[in-house]
């Protein structure tokens, strides 16, 4: 491809997030650092994940390995979703997901979760971001913090370990609803201590990862999901950050979802945008390329590429993957469609 790239005004991330119908969709890309990388996979050769994840100077490096080989809007910072637990008392390991030693399901063992100051939560995370933010300096690439909505640490707390239908969890709101409400609260007040430590420290924008939403009926949702999502979503308005809510696998969700006080959407694969951008006249939407095209070869992935661009079209669009980058994925795969969604002109038609 020989095409120019569309140039931009800075910060078109941010434009975007905040509502702009910009001419370029903004890029980046779920899980854009990590094992596809072979500069990640050196680092992980004598460095687990956990030790990645809380030692700075490695959770910046690894955050900004993507930016040095493509032209991204914005970097995410390297971390994971369980980082704030064990500040709460909780052993967390990864095997290779997350694992926690002795799933909660009692009321004391709820009741025993400390909620710690934000400064006490994850200072190594408030360091990363210094540091990242200190290489950005000067360069249009914002920086993404994040974390899990509380519906969501709450599944892996309770489940004990990742499952396909996670059916402990939900028999659990079930069996002990009062006993569910307590842990979300605590969950609630956590996710909002840590990220605003992030965007006090330097994150420019926020996204909240329900991963596990999409395994709920609506009633549920709205009963143990919705409302704790809107307090943390609440809390960080007026931070001057725009705030990102990821659910997966959750169009049945989407009337509930589009209650919430955030600026961007972010959605998977499964519904095209131009079906999605009905439930959220008001917002910007982000996603939603099926990461398994990034598998496929450059003619495919142009195509499909192109076939999402024109879908966000008709209102604000940030480009990104509907969950995250395959480990198997080639690096050069990558390369092609960011150069392919640069060229793209969200105001003009494309032309043959």
């Amino acid at each position: 491809m020989n095409a120019t790239p569309i140039q931009t005004t800075p910060s078109l991330f941010l434009r975007a997030a905040w509502g702009e119908d910009t001419p370029r969709a903004p890029l980046w890309l779920m899980r854009q650092a990590g094992r596809y990388l072979p500069e990640y996979r050196a680092i992980k050769e004598r460095a687990s994940f956990w030790e990645m994840v809380r030692t700075p100077e490695l959770a910046a490096e690894v955050t900004l390995q993507p930016l040095r080989r493509f032209p991204l809007d914005a970097a995410i910072l390297f971390s994971d979703i369980m980082t704030p637990l064990p500040a709460m008392g909780v052993a967390v390991a990864f095997n290779p997901g997350p694992v926690v030693a002795e799933p909660l399901r009692s009321p004391a063992q709820i009741e025993a979760l400390r909620l710690p100051e934000a400064a006490e939560v994850a200072p190594f995370v408030a360091e990363a971001i210094r540091l990242v933010r200190r290489e950005l300096q000067g360069r249009e690439t914002v920086l993404i913090g994040f974390g899990g909505a509380p519906l969501t640490l709450a599944t892996y707390l309770v489940q004990g370990a990742g499952s396909k239908d996670y059916e402990v969890f939900r028999a659990f709101l079930r069996q002990e609803p009062a006993l569910a409400h307590r842990l979300l609260e605590k969950l609630t007040e956590l996710t909002l201590r840590y990220l605003r430590m992030q965007v006090e420290a330097g994150a420019q924008a926020i996204q909240l990862f329900d991963s596990w939403a999409g395994l709920h009926d609506p009633q549920t949702y709205r009963t143990f999901g919705l409302p704790y999502n809107r307090r943390v979503l609440e809390g960080l308005g007026g931070l001057g950050v725009p705030r990102i809510y990821l659910a997966v696998g959750a169009s049945h969700l989407y009337p509930l979802i589009a209650e919430l006080p955030c600026e961007v959407v972010s959605v998977d694969w499964r519904m095209s945008l131009d079906q999605v951008r009905g439930f959220f006249p008001n917002h910007t939407l982000q996603g939603n390329l099926d990461p398994a095209v990034l598998l496929a070869p450059p003619a495919v992935i142009a195509q499909e590429t192109r076939k999402v661009l024109r879908a966000g079209r008709g209102g604000p669009h940030i480009f990104n993957l509907g969950h995250g980058v395959i480990r198997t994925t080639p690096p050069e795969h990558v390369a092609h469609l960011v150069e392919v969604v640069q060229q793209f002109n969200r105001w003009q038609e494309e032309s043959a």
